[in-house]
C-alpha cells in the first residue's frame, strides 16, 4: 500500500473519530437533563456537566499537541485518549450518583483534547492550497454526527432490561452505547491509521538522495539529542565557507529532531502577533455566539412557537443538513478563494444575520406566520455564515503559526473555543427573556472582529517565505526525476 492509499484512509478514520464525537454529542445531550433529575441533583448541575466535556478538552488539548510535536506521531495519542471516551461513557452507564455522572463527561472530555494533535497532523499532510477543503470535510463530519446521533435515539429510548447487575434504559443506554462505538473505533484506528510522512518530507526525501550521491565528500554529521549520529547532507558551492555549510544544514526528518521542536520556541512571541490574535479572537467569538444561540433557541421556539420535541428535532435536523452542504460548499470555494476573502464574508454573512435577529426576533410583530419565516430567515443565515468563519479560521491559523509546533497550538486554539463554549451559554441562559442585551453583545463582538479582519487582512495571508518555497517545489517536482536520472549517470 503506498503512501498516497495509506493518507486516504488515514482522513477516513480522522473523519469517523469526528462523526463520533457528534453522535455522542446528539445522543447524550437529550438524555442528561432527565438522567440528572433522576439522580436528585440541582439544576445547576446540568450546566456543571455541559462544562465539564468543554473544560477537560480545554485543559488537555495544549498537552496532547505538545506530546504530537515532540513525538511527530499522533495514531498512539488517538488511541490513548479514545480510552478516556470510552471509561468516561462506561461511568455514565453506570450512573449510581449525580457525581459519577459528572465525572464521566470529565473523563470523557479529555479524549476531545486529542482533537488538537489531529489538526496538527492534517496541516503536516496536506498542502496549503487544499488544507482547508480537507477541515472543511472533516468539520462536515462532525455535524453529519449530530445529525444522525439523534436516530440513534429513536431505539435507544426503548431500552429495558439488565446487562448483569447494570440496568440499560433510555437513560443509561446511550453511556453504553458510545462506549461500544469507541471500542469499535480503536479496532478501525489500529487497522487503517497511519502516521504518514509530511508531503514535503517526501520530496525532500528524494533531493537529500540526490545530492547524498553527488556529494559523498560532503557528509557532515548531525548529533540527536540521544548522541546517536544522525547525516544529513546538502549540497554547497566549492568557494562556500565552512561556516556557511554548516549553517545552511537542515535536519532530516525523524524522531531524533522532534525533540528540537521547542529549542527556539515563544509562546510571546508566536500567539501575540496580530494575525494569531486576529484569528485567536474569531475562534472565540465565533464559538460564543454559536453556543448562546444554540442556548437560546430552545426557550424561543416554545415561547413563540409552542414547539415540541418533534418540531425542535425537526428544526436541528434541517440546520445540520444546512451546515453539512455549508461546509462542502465552502470547500469547493475554498480552492478558488483566498481564506481571508471566505472569513471576510463569513463575518459580514453573520452580522447581516445578527443584525436581522435583533430587528425581527427581539420584538417579533405581524401573525404567527410572520413571526415564524422571520425566525427561520434569521437561523438559516446564522448558520450560512458558520462554515465560512469556522473553517477560513482554522486553515488560516494553521498557515499563519509555525508547523514545527503545530499541535501546541492547535492545542491553545482549541482550547480558546473550550473556554467560549462554556461562557457562551452561561451568557445566553441568563438572558433568554432579554434578547436586546444577548443578541447586542453578540452583534457588538462581530463588529469589533469584523474591524480587525479589515485592518489585518494583508496580514492574514501565508508567510512569503512559505509561498516562494511552495512556488518552487511545485515548479521544481517535474524536474526532480530528471534531477534523479541524472544523478544516476553522474554515479
Amino acid at each position: 500500500m503506498d503512501n498516497q492509499q495509506k493518507r486516504n484512509l488515514t482522513f477516513l478514520t480522522i473523519g469517523l473519530i469526528f462523526m463520533l464525537s457528534g453522535i455522542e454529542y446528539a445522543v447524550i445531550l437529550p438524555t442528561i437533563w432527565r438522567y440528572l433529575q433522576i439522580m436528585e441533583a440541582p439544576p445547576y448541575f446540568l450546566g456543571l456537566g455541559l462544562s465539564a466535556f468543554s473544560l477537560s478538552g480545554l485543559l488537555t488539548g495544549p498537552l496532547f499537541g505538545l506530546w504530537s510535536d515532540r513525538s511527530k506521531t499522533t495514531k498512539t495519542i488517538i488511541l490513548f485518549s479514545n480510552l478516556f471516551e470510552m471509561v468516561g461513557n462506561f461511568m455514565y452507564f453506570l450512573g449510581y450518583s449525580k457525581w459519577l455522572l459528572l465525572g464521566s463527561r470529565l473523563v470523557a472530555g479529555v479524549g476531545a483534547g486529542a482533537g488538537s494533535s489531529i489538526f496538527s497532523f492534517l496541516t503536516r499532510s496536506t498542502r496549503p492550497d487544499e488544507r482547508a477543503g480537507i477541515f472543511a470535510a472533516i468539520m462536515a463530519c462532525r455535524q453529519a454526527g449530530l445529525l444522525v446521533g439523534p436516530a440513534f435515539n429513536l431505539f435507544l429510548r426503548l431500552c429495558d432490561f439488565k446487562l448483569g447487575p447494570f440496568v440499560v434504559n433510555k437513560y443509561t443506554s446511550p453511556g453504553i452505547f458510545m462506549c461500544l462505538l469507541w471500542v469499535l473505533l480503536q479496532f478501525v484506528v489500529l487497522a487503517m491509521y497511519w502516521d504518514v510522512p509530511p508531503l514535503s518530507s517526501e520530496g525532500d526525501a528524494v533531493v537529500l538522495e540526490i545530492q547524498r550521491e553527488e556529494n559523498d565528500e560532503e557528509e557532515v554529521p548531525l548529533m540527536g539529542s540521544d548522541d546517536e549520529p544522525v547525516h544529513t547532507y546538502r549540497a554547497v558551492n566549492s568557494d562556500q565557507s565552512d561556516a556557511s555549510a554548516s549553517s545552511d544544514m537542515q535536519p532530516v526528518r525523524g524522531p531524533l529532531s522532534a525533540p528540537n521542536a521547542f529549542k527556539n520556541f515563544s509562546a510571546s512571541r508566536e500567539f501575540l502577533r496580530e494575525e494569531v490574535v486576529v484569528l485567536l479572537t474569531a475562534q472565540f467569538i465565533t464559538l460564543f455566539n454559536q453556543t448562546a444561540l444554540e442556548t437560546m433557541v430552545t426557550p424561543l421556539t416554545q415561547r413563540h412557537f409552542s414547539f415540541g420535541e418533534l418540531g425542535n428535532s425537526l428544526m436541528y435536523g434541517l440546520c445540520g443538513v444546512e451546515v453539512i452542504l455549508g461546509f462542502f460548499f465552502v470547500r469547493w470555494l475554498s480552492r478558488r478563494v483566498e481564506d481571508r476573502a471566505v472569513l471576510g464574508l463569513g463575518l459580514i454573512i453573520c452580522c447581516t444575520a445578527c443584525i436581522w435577529c435583533l430587528v425581527f426576533l427581539c420584538d417579533p410583530r405581524g401573525g404567527y406566520e410572520w413571526e415564524l419565516t422571520a425566525f427561520i430567515i434569521g437561523v438559516f443565515l446564522q448558520l450560512l455564515g458558520l462554515p465560512f468563519v469556522a473553517v477560513s479560521q482554522v486553515s488560516l491559523f494553521s498557515k499563519v503559526t509555525a508547523e514545527k509546533t503545530q499541535g501546541f497550538s492547535q492545542g491553545v486554539r482549541r482550547s480558546v473555543g473550550g473556554l467560549a463554549t462554556i461562557l457562551g451559554p452561561l451568557w445566553a441562559g441568563g438572558l433568554t427573556n432579554n434578547l436586546y442585551v444577548m443578541l447586542g453583545m453578540m452583534l457588538a463582538l462581530l463588529i469589533m472582529i469584523t474591524v480587525m479582519t479589515v485592518l489585518s487582512y494583508d496580514r492574514l495571508t501565508e508567510p512569503k517565505a512559505v509561498q516562494s518555497a511552495q512556488s518552487c517545489d511545485s515548479g521544481g517536482a517535474a524536474d526532480r526525476q530528471t534531477d534523479w536520472n541524472s544523478a544516476e549517470g553522474t554515479v
